[in-house]
């Protein structure tokens, strides 16, 4: 087999016995990296390190694909000022880690011949987050649900709005399993006197 050394330096082809006990003689252990390889490779070395090292890489892997991966932020059209600014720093810290966010309005009952409401939300949420992120996709209707997706500024234009607002990883978790529309739930908006703005679907 072929032995590399801890530190990747070439030790040369050696008999199985004579690398096993080239590395007791150091405290190692004797690592296969390489079986198929003509001889196979052998690394002297100390497996629990080895293991810890590769699990920390695993990790750090997982985390960069968990930024990337697409979060969603539900609002209601009749979301009061507290809540909102909840929801659009819980959209900031995603978007600062990284990755990108589907903003959705879900409208309620009678709540969906208002969709100027979910719009308005919608056009705030852009104008809110505007230093740091950029709008992916237009804000568009889907059966009873109004959403948009948010993306994060390659080069930020100026400070998040929101960071003093206390967002735990308890309140973006209890966002992700919100359920659906409620069809039988009345809910009404207030009465507008504006016409109904529709939403061109893309």
């Amino acid at each position: 087999m072929r032995v590399i050394d801890d530190d990747g330096t070439q030790l040369g082809v050696m008999p199985t016995e004579q690398a096993l006990n080239l590395a007791r003689s150091r405290g190692l252990d004797l690592i296969e990296v390489s079986p198929t390889a003509m001889p196979p490779v052998c690394r002297v070395s100390d497996y629990g390190r080895l293991k810890y090292e590769q699990a920390k890489k695993d990790k750090d892997a997982r985390k960069k694909q968990k930024n990337w991966e697409l979060r969603e932020v539900k609002l209601r059209p009749k979301i009061e000022t507290h809540d909102y600014e909840v929801k659009a720093r819980m959209t900031e810290r995603l978007l600062m880690d990284g990755g990108k966010v589907k903003v959705t309005i879900m409208f309620r009952g009678r709540e969906i011949t208002y969709t100027m409401f979910g719009r308005r939300l919608l056009d705030r949420m852009v104008a809110d987050l505007a230093p740091i992120a950029v709008v992916e996709r237009e804000p568009r209707l889907e059966g009873k649900n109004m959403f948009m997706i948010l993306a994060p500024r390659p080069v930020p234009t100026g400070p998040p709005k929101f960071t003093h607002i206390k967002v735990t990883e308890a309140d973006i978790q209890a966002n992700e399993i919100e359920h659906a529309d409620d069809d039988d739930d009345e809910e009404t908006l207030p009465t507008e006197t504006a016409p109904n703005e529709g939403v061109a679907r893309a």
